[in-house]
């Protein structure tokens, strides 16, 4: 086996043994990257990049170490999951950075947040004047959390003594690609009867329907394939 080809294999097998660890960890790792979790992700990503290319160490060798990190890590996150304290140390907590409208300084410190950006942060937020904030959480992800003072909050409809309308379904995907699914019939309860009857109505099949969807007030989308736009706006 050439050099090159041995690249190609290792660089293979380490998308898929990191895709694989990956899975074991969990989505959290993705979407809220605590302390934990950064170490983790820089770590994992060390050691399959070292299996993709460092031909100088054996893939054996370097397998073995991507298991043992991803059960250590594994075995973080679980301990994180029953223990608070656990949680504590390794995920880190939220710090309120301004509270009752005041700045915290000695938390600002703590956290090394500065000024600047917890300006950006709740600019981020449509914030622009700092005192519309009543409460400010820095989360242990690290984005902000916002309370804004009652004058400054958006206006609801209890607020208004406006009745609710009735209820709300999720949102139930149909069909995608021209292709029912039907996993999403079977557990909500539909019909093929009524979801044909629905697909006769524009005249198609459902071969010609992209994406179809029962949106969450129980009224469907449907997107096809001809969108029947006689006059395109083209953007050159």
């Amino acid at each position: 086996m050439t050099e090159m080809q041995e690249i190609i294999l290792r660089t293979g097998l380490a998308y898929a043994a990191f895709l694989v660890v990956a899975r074991f960890l969990g989505t959290q790792t993705l979407s809220q990257m605590t302390l934990h979790d950064f170490i983790a992700a820089v770590t994992l990503g060390g050691i399959t990049a070292n299996l993709a290319f460092n031909t100088k160490i054996s893939s054996i060798n370097i397998l073995i170490s991507l298991v043992l990190f991803g059960i250590i890590a594994l075995l973080i996150t679980l301990a994180s999951l029953k223990s608070r304290k656990a949680r504590y140390w390794l995920s880190g907590h939220p710090t309120v950075l301004i509270q009752d409208g005041t700045i915290m300084d000695n938390n600002m410190n703590k956290a090394k947040y500065t000024l600047d950006s917890l300006n950006q942060a709740m600019r981020e937020k449509d914030v622009f004047n700092i005192d519309e904030v009543e409460y400010a959480v820095l989360e242990p992800d690290g984005h902000l959390s916002l309370l804004k003072k009652p004058p400054f909050r958006p206006v609801t409809k209890q607020d208004l003594n406006i009745p609710a309308n009735s209820k709300e379904f999720f949102p139930v995907e149909l069909i995608m690609d021209g292709k029912i699914i039907h996993k999403n019939i079977k557990e909500n309860n539909l019909s093929y009867s009524w979801l044909t009857e629905e697909i006769n109505k524009h005249e198609c099949t459902v071969e010609d329907v992209f994406y179809a969807i029962r949106g969450t007030n129980g009224q469907l989308f449907f997107d096809f394939y001809k969108d029947r736009i006689n006059s395109p706006v083209d953007k050159e």
